[in-house]
């Protein structure tokens, strides 16, 4: 049941993604960009602190 689940959920992401105009698009993977490089931050924030100890 939750294979279906996710199946069809990943089925309507699709659909929803190509029915998008491409600059939603555009400002989707800014958004993706910008909070990956936060999280790289984050990773090496930490790691820089577990060093230390």
């Amino acid at each position: 049941m939750r294979f279906l689940y996710l199946l069809v959920a990943r089925v309507f992401g699709w659909l929803v993604l190509c029915a998008r105009p491409a600059a939603a698009k555009d400002v989707e993977i800014l958004v993706l960009r910008h909070q990956l490089a936060v999280l790289r931050r984050q990773v090496t924030l930490i790691a820089l602190c577990c060093r230390r100890w």
